[in-house]
């Protein structure tokens, strides 16, 4: 079990997976290591649900960090391709978060729901003892559709082409410049193009603009373990062969100068905003287009091979294995003990 970040898939596949609680016949897909929701068959209909934790920092600004905390859990569900409709949300408050904080991540909260057209159906609000951010609760985000609807992550064919929105490491890169970046010994036009990645942490509108621009047969969030474990999860998933093209993996301005500035590896960092797709080779031009339309950066990066036994991922050729553990989590560590010292 690694130190910091999700549960290995040893720890998951032995102590997990064999202890799920009851066998319903209605969960048509429970949990899996590496796939990002849950599916309920509900009269006929599907019920996508995921959970996450809500992390708020407020040295981004309450506003931001209030859309990104939201974002990362309706993503879960949006990258099901059936867009989150409903909202069960949790925030075990600080003590010292004072009621007008709140209220501004609370109404930023509901403002983008309104957009996206999420309801709150539930939830839990209160202030704890030795509670500190940006740890400040958890929420569950549902969506309503059909089976066929779904895009699943192991969903990847032979033949099927992958795109990457994005890149590797905008978030970790993103987050690190911004709360960070005077202890980066970096060109302050560097650090202002890291800093820029914050804005490309969004991924719930790419996620459904692609699904419906498709066919699109796979689709995963570069999360923690970043582009290196979802290339490997929606390989193992499908078990299939991905065969990536180094050269064409899009890097933003201001990523592989911070990520060398701090020994991290981009491939294997957390990168909320960009998603992994595999697409039917008839979709490719018009999953480009509309992701091109929403001025969001796509890349076709290689493409998905039959293979005996288990998937398997090749950068040029070469055995990309998953990094098991991500590297923004020990460079966070570092930099914010820096500054309490």
């Amino acid at each position: 079990m690694s130190d910091l970040g999700k549960i290995d898939r040893a720890f998951f596949d032995r102590h997990v997976a064999p202890n799920l609680g009851a066998d319903r016949d209605d969960v048509t897909v429970g949990p899996t290591h590496g796939v990002d929701f849950g599916v309920l068959d509900i009269g006929g209909r599907a019920l996508v649900t995921a959970t996450d934790p809500l992390s708020i920092l407020p040295a981004l600004g309450l506003e931001r960090a209030a859309r990104f905390a939201l974002d990362l859990v309706l993503a879960d569900v949006a990258v099901s391709g059936v867009a989150p409709s409903h909202l069960s949300i949790c925030f075990t408050l600080p003590e010292g978060m004072t009621d007008d904080e709140f209220a501004t991540v609370w109404e930023t909260i509901h403002a983008e729901c309104v957009d996206l057209g999420v309801s709150v159906v539930t939830g839990h609000t209160a202030r704890y003892a030795d509670v500190s951010h940006p740890w400040v609760g958890a929420a569950t985000a549902m969506g309503v559709g059909d089976h066929n609807e779904i895009v699943r992550p192991d969903g990847a064919r032979p033949g099927d082409r992958l795109l990457l929105t994005n890149g590797p490491a905008v978030e970790s890169v993103g987050l690190l410049s911004t709360l960070f970046g005077d202890q980066l010994a970096l060109p302050d036009d560097v650090i202002a193009d890291a800093q820029d990645r914050l804005e490309e942490v969004f991924s719930v509108r790419d996620a459904l603009t692609a699904a419906a621009a498709g066919p699109v047969r796979a689709m995963h969030d570069v999360t923690e373990g970043g582009l290196a474990g979802a290339l490997n999860e929606m390989a193992d998933g499908a078990g299939v062969r991905f065969a990536v093209d180094r050269a064409a993996v899009p890097m933003r301005p201001g990523v592989r100068e911070v990520c060398d500035a701090l020994a991290i590896d981009p491939w294997a960092a957390t990168s909320c905003g960009s998603l992994l797709l595999a697409v039917d080779p008839a979709g490719v031009d018009t999953v480009r287009t509309a992701l091109a339309a929403r001025d969001t950066p796509v890349a076709e990066i290689g493409r998905v091979e039959a293979t005996a036994g288990d998937g398997e991922v090749l950068v040029d050729g070469d055995r990309l294995e998953h990094p098991n553990t991500d590297p923004s989590w020990a460079a966070y560590a570092a930099l914010a003990g820096e500054t309490t010292e």
